[in-house]
C-alpha cells in the first residue's frame, strides 16, 4: 500500500487560519475529490470539524487522542499505526491534514499532491518543509479560479 498525502498551500506555505480554509477556490476542491475520491482518507479530529461530515466516496479515518470517540461513518482511531491499518487492503491511502498529521507523516509517504496557490494570506497552520531533493516531480498544471486565482497542482514521488 502507498501512502500519500493531499495538501494546498499559499505562497508562504499556510494552509489554515482558526481551523479553516483561508480562501474557497471550487476548482481546487474538484481537484482534491478527483485524487481522493475511493481511496481511505486520514484526518486529525480538528481536520474533520473543520469539514463538518464524513466525505462522501471515501473511508473516512479520523485520528484522535480521545479514545471514547465515535462518529457515525467514520471510523475513529488512536495512532497512527491504527490509522494506516484502518486504510489495509487498498492501493493508496490518503493523508488530508491538518498541519500536525502532515508533520507526524512526511517521512513516511510516498506521494505528495501538492496544490501551490498564488496568495499570500494570514495564518496559524502551515505545510511543513520538506526536502526537494528527496522527491521527484510530475504532472505540473496551472490554473486560474474564476475568481482569478492562479494555482498550481502537481505530484511529488520520493526519490
Amino acid at each position: 500500500m502507498k501512502i500519500s498525502m493531499i495538501a494546498a498551500m499559499a505562497a508562504n506555505r499556510v494552509i489554515g487560519k482558526d481551523n479553516k480554509m483561508p480562501w474557497h477556490l471550487p476548482e481546487e476542491l474538484s481537484y482534491f475529490k478527483q485524487v481522493t475520491m475511493g481511496k481511505p482518507i486520514v484526518m486529525g479530529r480538528n481536520t474533520f470539524e473543520s469539514i463538518g461530515r464524513p466525505l462522501p466516496g471515501r473511508k473516512n479515518i479520523v485520528l484522535s487522542s480521545n479514545t471514547s470517540l465515535k462518529i457515525d461513518g467514520v471510523t475513529v482511531v488512536n495512532s497512527i499505526e491504527q490509522a494506516i491499518a484502518a486504510g489495509d487492503h487498498c492501493d493508496e491511502l490518503m493523508i488530508i491534514g491538518g498541519a500536525r498529521l502532515y508533520e507526524q507523516m512526511l517521512e513516511q509517504v510516498d506521494n505528495l499532491y501538492l496544490t501551490d496557490i498564488e496568495l499570500d494570506v494570514a495564518g496559524d497552520a502551515f505545510f511543513p518543509d520538506y526536502n526537494i531533493y528527496q522527491w521527484k516531480q510530475s504532472d505540473k498544471l496551472n490554473h486560474k479560479s474564476k475568481s482569478g486565482v492562479n494555482f498550481s497542482t502537481y505530484t511529488l514521488q520520493r526519490a
